[in-house]
C-alpha cells in the first residue's frame, strides 16, 4: 500500500522516497539499565490508529522529521521538523499537512 508524505523541506513526495524510522518514543536516561535500553529498542506500541512516527527523506533533503499518521488508513495528519512538532495531542495548525494537498489518505 502506498501513500504520499509531505517533507517539511521538499514538499509532497511518494512514501517510497522516505525511510521509516519507527514510532516516536521517550528515550531512556543518560545511564539506562539493561532492561530500560532493551525496552526502548525492542518494544513498541504498534497501535492500529493514530501514531507519531520518525521519517527520513532519503531521496531528497536527507533530513529527519516527525509525521502523525493513522496506521489503519495511512491518512497523514501532519508532518513537521522535530523542533516544530506540536505537543502530543496538540494543534498541528501551520505545519506541513499532506491533507492540504489532498494527499492525506490517498492510496495508490
Amino acid at each position: 500500500m502506498s501513500f504520499l508524505l509531505t517533507c517539511p523541506n521538499c514538499g509532497v513526495r511518494e512514501v517510497t522516497d522516505f525511510g521509516f524510522g519507527g514510532e516516536v518514543s521517550a528515550r531512556p536516561g543518560s545511564r539506562p539499565t539493561f532492561r530500560e535500553l532493551n525496552t526502548y529498542n525492542y518494544f513498541r506500541r504498534n497501535v492500529a490508529g493514530v501514531q507519531r512516527e520518525w521519517w527520513f527523506h532519503r531521496s531528497g533533503c536527507r533530513d529527519w522529521f516527525i509525521a502523525e499518521r493513522n496506521t489503519v488508513t495511512n491518512e497523514v495528519l501532519f508532518t513537521a521538523r522535530p523542533q516544530e512538532a506540536p505537543a502530543q495531542g496538540g494543534d498541528p495548525a501551520g505545519r506541513s499537512r499532506a491533507t492540504a494537498t489532498g494527499a492525506g489518505g490517498d492510496l495508490a
